[in-house]
């Protein structure tokens, strides 16, 4: 049984939450409030955490913050904040997807199954497989997986910017958090440096860039390495 850790102040939707996690054979938790979720994690953790950000004790992102010190487990933010900027900022403090209250029930179990699929983000150096190649994290190389041909030329912003992607896989990574590491802070505006830089990337890696596969974006929030 996979295990669920609810995290919401409002005992009507966790009530909800709780008996269509249970009819689906999932094993639930709950919390009310950040310190109880940050205590039941680290005593047992869950396989992915549902969370509200509007809690009564800490703010739901100081949540994200303290779980992302020691775990990269899947984070599913459950808010009625519509802002696109709440969004970012929950993205950007380490949350895997953002669903919008009211939603639908299926939705959000589709969206649970997509985080529970997905590997682990690769701490250490590794090969990763992005369609016909194999690409190097630690060695910034990228070769044919077929073993023949040459080695794939990428620049050093374009290594920058794909290396925090294959280190995410699944995971939605912010447009303002590749430009904060690729370019510096000071360039968190310039979006027009992802589109032009993520199209070459395409154009080298994507067996179609016109249809990408595996580099995906995410429109208004960034983009995301689809294994």
């Amino acid at each position: 049984m996979r295990r669920v850790l609810i995290v919401d102040d409002e005992p009507q939707m966790t009530r909800a939450l709780d008996i269509n996690l249970k009819a689906r054979h999932y094993d639930v938790a709950t919390a009310p409030d950040g310190t109880t979720a940050l205590r039941l994690a680290a005593r047992k953790p869950p396989d992915a955490i549902l969370l509200d950000l509007g809690l009564p004790d800490v703010p739901g992102i100081d949540v994200i913050l303290g779980l992302r010190v020691w775990t990269s487990l899947p984070i599913i933010v459950l808010s009625g904040r519509t802002d696109t900027t709440e969004k970012i900022a929950a993205l950007d403090a380490g949350a895997d997807d953002y669903l919008t209250k009211p939603f639908l029930m299926e939705e959000l179990f589709a969206r649970l199954r997509a985080v529970l699929r997905r590997p682990p983000a690769i701490d250490e150096p590794g090969t990763v497989t992005l369609a016909d190649w194999l690409v190097d994290l630690g060695a910034y190389t990228a070769v044919p997986a077929s073993g023949d041909g040459e080695p794939l030329h990428l620049t050093p912003t374009e290594w920058r910017l794909l290396t925090p992607l294959l280190r995410n896989p699944g995971r939605l990574v912010t447009g303002r958090r590749l430009l904060r590491e690729v370019w510096g802070p000071e360039h968190e505006e310039r979006t027009n440096y992802l589109r032009v830089y993520v199209a070459c990337l395409r154009r080298k890696l994507e067996p179609d860039p016109a249809h990408p596969r595996h580099l995906i974006t995410e429109p208004g929030l960034g983009y995301r390495f689809e294994p």
